[in-house]
């Protein structure tokens, strides 16, 4: 297994700074995962990783070895792109073998190769198949098996599940949770979808303009957020925010008031619940009218007006309400996280 250190690492296009020195282990046998919008600098971070980019400044180095002038086929890496890049010409037996065929491996060692990792991602009825005969699914898992098949120190996966519908996604989240338990292999993911990123990872590296704005484990990420952005982008749906300022321990904006924060005097804070830690009910008074009212099956997901803003809730399936319906909207203190609107920065409790 393999370790990777980023040690400084930027990159620029002309006068354009993406990466803006980052530093980053990536320990051995984890999963890391690079989650952010587009053009924060993820696919980029992968690319310099892969030797696909060249660094503008800083260095790699994979167990404690320097390679930024190692060209990309000599680091022993497999990366997988989002459009699989198959060889249409070729039976998925063919497309898999393809690594082992460059390497020369004789004939016999490849078929064994190919039946055997054909197996862990269950394509062995399908070997004699072209790729225009598989779904996205069956593609995607060749796509793997030929990166699998060359038993790399590090796999490298730039949004594989992007081209495929949503059930297709759940099931390989699933195949690529298992392939990494039972393989070990340290693994880099590039994902602008959160939920890939909570399922998936042994930890996240939650990015924006070409930084990392918060790394942690998925649980850490979502219950600890360090400022505005990550709270905000991690969750849904969405976090719930409040502009309003804090005085005395008392946080007001234009439509609630919340007692008893041990936080310094601030006169812009944005205050922020995520939807499953509001209360929605008709308990009186009412404070809000619902907007709009969505059934999920095993929850409903409400959003009521209360004053000029909008409020998310997460409710049980059979709290039902119906549109413009007054309804009272409440939250606990401990449930909310309030952040300097300027910077972003979170604010904690003051420590005696």
């Amino acid at each position: 297994m393999t370790a990777i250190f980023l040690k400084g690492i930027s990159k620029r296009f002309g006068e354009t700074e993406v990466l803006k020195d980052m530093n980053l282990n990536i320990e051995s046998g984890e999963f890391i995962v690079f989650l952010g919008p587009s053009g924060c600098g993820k696919s980029t971070t992968m690319r310099i990783i892969a030797g696909l980019e060249a660094a503008s400044e800083g260095d790699i180095e994979v167990d404690g070895v320097r390679i930024n002038d190692l060209p990309a086929r000599a680091r022993d890496m497999a990366m997988v792109f989002q459009n699989y890049g198959l060889y249409p010409h070729m039976t998925v037996a063919q497309n898999i073998a393809y690594p082992l065929r460059l390497r020369g491996l004789d004939r016999k060692a490849q078929t064994a190769q190919v039946l055997e990792v054909a197996e862990k991602v269950q394509l062995t009825p399908y070997l004699e198949r072209k790729p225009k005969a598989l779904s996205g699914g069956q593609r995607q898992r060749v796509a793997l098996a030929r990166a699998l098949v060359r038993r790399p120190n590090v796999f490298l996966l730039d949004e594989p599940l992007s081209n495929l519908d949503a059930k297709l996604r759940v099931s390989m989240r699933t195949e690529l949770n298992r392939l990494h338990h039972d393989n070990g292999i340290t693994t880099v993911y590039v994902t602008h979808d959160q939920i890939e990123a909570m399922t998936l990872a042994t930890r996240v590296a939650v990015m924006n303009m070409g930084r990392i704005a918060q790394l942690g484990t998925p649980k850490e990420i979502y219950n600890d957020p360090q400022d505005l952005f990550v709270a905000s982008f991690v969750g849904s749906p969405e976090i719930n925010r409040f502009d309003g300022s804090l005085k005395n321990g008392v946080f007001e904006s234009a439509s609630i008031r919340i007692e008893g924060f041990s936080i310094s005097d601030a006169h812009k804070v944005t205050l922020g619940v995520r939807p499953k830690s509001v209360t929605v009910d008709e308990v009186r008074p009412c404070n809000g009218t619902v907007y709009s009212a969505e059934y999920g099956g095993d929850s409903n997901f409400v959003t009521v007006r209360v004053g000029d803003g909008l409020v998310s809730a997460i409710t049980p399936p059979e709290q039902v309400f119906s549109f413009d319906q007054e309804i009272a909207v409440r939250f606990e203190r401990a449930d909310c996280y309030l952040f300097d609107s300027e910077t972003g920065r979170r604010l904690r409790p003051n420590v005696a």
